[in-house]
């Protein structure tokens, strides 16, 4: 998964005074005038005014797919470089035969934009430490906010998405594009189903070679991103495998959710050895002293009990990974490879002595769990069986507007469908929060030595009664 878009180059005196984490953030009660938004409809919206804010390596790509969502129109498009706004209004007028307002010179353009244009919507893909403030003056000049991952990376960020949100009762969420992947809709179709029993672990990770970035020196992730490295040490970006678990167990869904989490990590080594590697002695890049550690490892406990393991790891020579484990009583789904196991899921076991079958095993019928089963047959075989319902009609549409295998063009066609339908979000305000939470938490719990931290209850208890996300048709 690309990171977030950068469109704008800052000091590293800005960086290291916006990106100091925040520990802590006091649960207060809902103010009057306030509601609980997570199954919040808003009043449906005919033809939905889109506007971009950020139009990098991320809101670029998602400009040009917009123009292919039906019921809505890109009507503004916003960055710091005038050059990219002109680069995407391009592509929208060619497209679409209407030219977008555009946006540019200023890190504060976005305002003017939202009080002249007034849109419906706005598609938020800056740097990490601008999403919380964008999309609180969005909601508040009158649009929903849909922001790239993670949400936000501090607790007191969180909270001003989540208040905001309520006050003004526009929707906010967090664009975790891996939810929509064709994998993940597969096995929450297939949890819906009962498939593998009663859910009890889930293992989510971001497994992502990125040091590349770091070339990025003036414009792109690294010259934004790379300062995160040097200022931080935790999960920073937990959310790509951690989403889709987190919807197979309901978590802020009615069923259960986020309770404590501890986190580790190893030692920061991979950032300063490549940068000494790849640029010169006297680079900013090897003036700075790399904190975050290459791998994080973080066990979360669930209301419930359950137990999930979260990943993340942008420095080390590994093959990319999501983990996408989701473990029952009666089988588990995994990804990378896809494969299944169980007895409701897994093919007839072969009895003794057939081909393929281990000398001396005791197989009896249906113990579909000895071995994986997977495999391009086997890919074909869980498709045709418990392929999404949402995929099925979507999928083509998908694979030809592109985005991550086409889950980013079926997430963005999910918003304003949504929108258009006057139907509740696939992920509420809370869930985003949750999800994000991850980071601050993981941070202060290195910081105290693998110490537990207790998860906000953003919805402020209301978790208990919000629907469970429904097999979207």
């Amino acid at each position: 998964m690309v990171a977030p878009a950068v469109d704008i180059t800052a000091a590293e005196a800005t960086h290291a005074k916006n990106i100091a984490p925040v520990d802590t953030a006091a649960v207060t009660p809902r103010p009057e005038g306030s509601i609980y938004m997570g199954d919040f409809r808003a009043p449906k919206i005919e033809n939905v005014r889109v506007a971009m804010i950020g139009l990098g390596e991320r809101g670029l790509p998602q400009t040009m797919q917009m123009t292919a969502v039906p019921n809505c129109e890109v009507v503004a498009v916003c960055d710091l470089h005038a050059d990219f706004t002109k680069r995407a209004a391009d592509y929208v007028q060619k497209e679409t035969g209407k030219r977008p307002v555009e946006y540019s010179g200023s890190p504060e353009a976005y305002i003017k934009m939202l009080e002249e244009v007034k849109p419906d919507a706005v598609i938020i893909s800056t740097y990490w430490e601008t999403h919380a403030p964008i999309a609180v003056a969005a909601m508040e000049h009158g649009a929903h906010a849909f922001i790239e991952v993670p949400m936000a990376s501090t607790l007191e960020d969180l909270w001003k998405l989540v208040d905001t949100s309520e006050r003004t009762q526009k929707h906010c969420m967090m664009l975790e594009n891996v939810n929509y992947g064709r994998d993940e809709l597969m096995f929450l179709n297939m949890v819906r189903q009962g498939l593998i029993g009663e859910l009890l672990h889930g293992e989510a990770a971001y497994i992502h070679p990125l040091k590349e970035q770091m070339h990025s020196v003036e414009r792109g992730c690294g010259s934004w991103r790379t300062y995160h490295y040097a200022a931080r040490n935790g999960n920073l970006y937990p959310t790509h495998g951690l989403g889709p678990v987190a919807q197979y167990m309901n978590i802020a869904r009615g069923e259960d959710t986020f309770d404590r989490l501890v986190s580790f990590s190893s030692p920061a080594l991979g950032r300063a050895d490549y940068a000494k590697k790849n640029f010169p002695a006297d680079h900013k890049w090897n003036q700075l002293e790399f904190k975050c550690g290459d791998i994080s490892t973080s066990l979360i406990k669930t209301k419930k009990g359950r137990t999930i393991m979260v990943q993340w790891d942008e420095t080390s020579p590994r093959p990319y990974d999501r983990k996408n484990l989701i473990q029952g009583t009666e089988g588990t789904l995994a990804g990378f490879p896809t494969r299944i196991a169980g007895t409701k899921v897994s093919p007839k076991p072969k009895k003794e002595g057939e081909p393929g079958q281990p000398g001396g095993a005791e197989i009896a019928e249906g113990d579909g769990f000895h071995q994986w089963y997977e495999g391009e047959k086997a890919e074909a075989d869980m498709y045709a069986k418990w392929d999404h319902p949402l995929y099925k009609r979507l999928g083509e549409l998908a694979e030809e507007h592109g985005g991550h295998g086409g889950m980013d063009y079926i997430m963005l066609y999910r918003v304003i469908e949504c929108l258009h339908n006057g139907e509740p979000m696939d992920q509420n305000v809370y869930e985003g929060a949750l999800w994000s939470a991850v980071t601050p938490l993981s941070e202060k719990s290195v910081n105290e030595g693998g110490a537990p931290q207790v998860f906000p209850d953003f919805t402020r208890g209301d978790w208990t009664h919000t629907a469970p996300l429904p097999v979207v048709k």
